[in-house]
C-alpha cells in the first residue's frame, strides 16, 4: 500500500464521529491510520460522562489535553490531568473514564483490528 501525503489537522475542521457503540461517550477524529499506509494510528478524542471497559490490541500513548483521564487497569487506577501522559501497552485490559475530556492517542499497529 502507497503511503498517503503529509498532512496536517486544523482544530477547527476536525470531525468527531461517535466511536464503536459508546455514542456520544467516545467520539474520535483521525489524522492517520491503515487507510494512509501508516503502521501508526493517531488522532483526538473527546470523551463525554465516558465508562468504557476495553482490551487493547495495540501500543498506545494517551496525552491528555483538557479535563482528567482515569484509566483503571488490574495494576491499579492511572489518574492523568491536562498535559499528562499515560503509556499502555498492548493487552492490557481496562477501562477508560472520564467527564470530560479531550486526548491525543497514538498507536501503533494502526491496523490492529485487521490483525484479529
Amino acid at each position: 500500500m502507497t503511503k498517503a501525503a503529509p498532512r496536517m489537522m486544523k482544530w477547527l475542521n476536525a470531525e468527531f464521529k461517535p466511536r464503536f457503540e459508546y455514542g456520544d461517550q467516545a467520539q474520535a477524529a483521525h489524522l492517520c491510520g491503515d487507510a494512509d499506509g501508516s503502521e501508526l494510528g493517531a488522532g483526538l478524542v473527546r470523551l463525554t460522562e465516558a465508562r468504557i471497559p476495553w482490551t487493547i490490541r495495540y501500543d498506545e500513548i494517551i496525552l491528555v489535553l483538557e479535563g482528567t483521564l482515569k484509566i483503571h487497569t488490574e495494576d491499579g487506577i492511572l489518574i492523568a490531568d491536562a498535559m499528562d501522559s499515560i503509556w499502555l501497552p498492548a493487552d492490557t485490559k481496562l477501562t477508560y473514564e472520564a467527564d470530560e475530556a479531550l486526548l491525543f492517542y497514538a498507536i501503533h499497529p494502526a491496523n490492529w483490528a485487521s490483525e484479529s
